[in-house]
């Protein structure tokens, strides 16, 4: 029952994320580790503020130790990227993080992160699974105390250091003369601390609503969107600030609340960046997104005599295209993105801190930078929906998808149709609409992006109606 998604292995608390399940993994992983000849330098860990995220950190790290294979564990709940980070620093072959991510909180789960700190890849991931499948004896495991006391279990706390590498990124000395006013929402996860110290560092006034820990996550979806961020919306707008941040459970996504109160879609926010990269300081080269994300990336590019990339969902898709290209910055219409130089994987902290930059460094307010950008590439509205189904369901919406590859009748001109990554209808006016099954939750996403509002609505109704999905 382990099978890994885009975003790593994601499963229900006691259904199948089970102490059991978690060592037969982690078994895998050493297995593979053995056979590649990387056990020498060991394993680093990390978890965050779900249930059971520090016991399954734990409940690895014994069989690791049990198998002779040193892990390294971040003993206080920590962001992702901090994992990632540490694995690329200090050269790790693998590392592992327990958590879901933003899935609901019924949800944990584990992603594994291969050599350079990079999100472990369809061929990685189907190894891990094929070592599982061959494990036919329960798994042996010391006492974790026991697993100390030989030394080959660490603790180990480098917060400081992943802090240090972003400001070393940042301009610090130009976010220092602004005197910004900062609002987070980490939303019961764990990026406060990591964001706090930076920003406080840069002499910006930062306040903090939904710090506490909290498993349930205040009882909301731990993802940073327009529907989960009201609260963080009001708090801008009635205290005055210039930025609202907020980031998922693990802090490798991000949401932005703007100066006049406006819900940033991540689509914004990347093509924000890359323009302020491109424009502001002087970066050069192409740019990545997946096949769910804006296409005005491609006119920004185009703007620069630079080329946008365009690959599956999976942030590994990504992170190893811009590897292939030396691309300025690759992102998510989710949420996820990084930055040429940075760790190659999503980072909602560092992506914070360099959008905070932009407001220092252009003199600008957030609004003000996005009316500039829409009078230069025009402005676009994208729908997102999503539909739960039975098993029943999702073989008959694959078999007409993908199988005949039939799609409804659509009232705009086709330039084609693409089954890279579920199936895309690409329109001759710029727009376009995707239908494709989720990698990390059993749901079928759509989503549709064109010049007006009405069209992208209207579009995703012709394909609900077309599905059966209503």
């Amino acid at each position: 029952m382990i099978k890994f998604g885009t975003g790593g292995w994601r499963a229900i608390i006691g259904d199948d994320f089970t102490k059991q399940n978690i060592q037969t993994l982690a078994k895998a992983l050493t297995t593979k580790m053995k056979d590649e000849g990387v056990t020498e330098k060991g394993i680093v860990m990390g978890y965050d503020r779900r249930f059971l995220s520090k016991e399954a950190m734990q409940w690895a790290a014994v069989v690791f130790a049990t198998e002779g294979i040193k892990a390294y564990l971040i003993n206080k709940s920590s962001p992702t990227p901090l994992v990632m980070f540490y694995v690329m620093k200090h050269e790790f072959p693998y590392g592992m993080m327990i958590t879901a991510s933003h899935n609901p909180a019924i949800y944990n789960g584990i992603k594994v992160f291969t050599a350079g700190g990079r999100d472990a890849d369809e061929f990685q991931t189907k190894e891990i699974e094929e070592y599982i499948q061959a494990i036919k004896e329960p798994v042996e495991a010391m006492e974790y105390e026991e697993g100390k006391e030989k030394g080959l279990i660490e603790e180990i706390y480098p917060l400081n250091e992943y802090i240090d590498s972003i400001m070393a990124e940042i301009n610090m000395e130009a976010i220092r003369s602004t005197g910004l006013r900062v609002a987070l929402d980490p939303m019961y996860g764990v990026s406060e601390t990591s964001l706090r110290i930076i920003l406080q560092t840069a002499r910006c006034e930062v306040e903090t609503i939904h710090d506490r820990h909290d498993t349930l996550f205040g009882g909301k979806l731990p993802s940073p969107s327009a529907a989960t961020l009201y609260q963080l919306q009001n708090f801008v707008v009635d205290r005055g600030f210039d930025i609202g941040i907020a980031t998922d459970g693990d802090a490798d996504r991000i949401g932005v609340i703007d100066d006049t109160g406006k819900f940033l879609h991540p689509n914004e926010i990347l093509v924000l960046l890359y323009y302020y990269l491109e424009k502001y300081k002087g970066w050069h080269g192409s740019v990545v997104r997946n096949i769910c994300t804006t296409c005005v990336l491609d006119k920004v590019a185009e703007e620069f005599g630079e080329k946008c990339y365009e690959v599956p969902v999976g942030f590994k898709h990504i992170s190893a295209k811009m590897n292939e290209t030396d691309a300025v910055i690759g992102g998510e219409s989710s949420g996820g993105l990084t930055v040429r130089g940075h760790i190659k994987g999503k980072d909602g902290i560092y992506a914070a801190m360099l959008l905070v930059e932009m407001i220092a460094v252009t003199g600008k307010r957030l609004s003000e930078i996005i009316k500039e950008i829409e009078a230069q590439y025009g402005a676009i509205s994208m729908e997102e929906h999503d539909y739960h189904f039975s098993n029943e369901k999702k073989a008959e919406i694959r078999k007409v998808l993908l199988e005949e590859k039939r799609i409804p009748e659509l009232p705009f001109k086709i330039d084609h149709v693409s089954y890279l990554d579920g199936s895309k209808v690409y329109f001759e006016n710029g727009g376009w609409v995707i239908a494709r099954f989720s990698g990390t939750e059993p749901l079928l996403r759509i989503f549709a992006e064109m010049p007006d509002t009405a069209d992208a609505a209207k579009i995703v109704e012709l394909y609900e109606d077309f599905l059966g999905l209503k």
